[in-house]
């Protein structure tokens, strides 16, 4: 008789909410990603990111919004996803309620850490189009690199921050990565 095996523990989106305060992590297919407090350079990133999306949906009376992480994002229709994005534009309001949204964004930028390398450009990029993300950028400041998968066309983009990107879900955005870079002196 062959030995039980030891079966791996699936974790669900209440253990994510009982973990210690000021602990973070994100849930995939119920197993737990504990995250590193990011570095001055990525909130930084994300913050310029933030600002001038929230500053062309506000100029242009647009009905989408866009989160900053810590925002939680349920992807799936069960208990076992639970990521929280850098940056998440939501446009179906039905999806936004006091948790976070629930389902998926349809903008979502990862800013990669050395830590959630692997996470960002790999596990996430295929959890992310399969959950139904419009869109899915990954912003590497140490590669100065910005990967666009635009999962609608199915057009990938690989620009560096000395480029201006089109965004996707909308007619006229471009973010002036040299413009990001300058500010922020990378």
């Amino acid at each position: 008789m062959a030995p039980a095996l030891a079966q791996e523990k699936f974790y669900t989106i209440d253990d994510i909410y009982s973990l210690p305060e000021g602990s973070r992590a994100e849930l995939i297919d119920g197993k737990v990603y504990y995250m590193a407090p990011p570095a001055r350079k990525h909130q930084r990133i994300a913050g310029e990111l933030f600002a001038v999306i929230r500053e062309y949906i506000n100029t242009n009376h647009g009905s989408c919004e866009v989160d900053i992480a810590p925002f939680a994002v349920f992807l799936n229709e069960d208990d076992l996803n639970y990521v929280e994005p850098d940056i998440s534009v939501i446009c179906d309001p039905n999806k936004l309620t006091d948790k976070g949204c629930s389902g998926a964004p349809d903008w979502i930028i990862e800013i990669v850490s050395p830590s959630s390398r692997q996470m960002d450009y790999f596990t996430k990029l295929f959890k992310y189009r399969a959950a139904g993300v419009r869109e899915y950028w990954i912003v590497d400041p140490e590669k100065n690199r910005i990967l666009v998968y635009n999962f609608e066309s199915e057009n990938t983009g690989d620009y560096t921050f000395s480029d201006s990107v089109k965004v996707g879900i909308y007619e006229n955005l471009f973010i002036n990565f040299s413009k990001i870079a300058d500010l922020l002196n990378i």
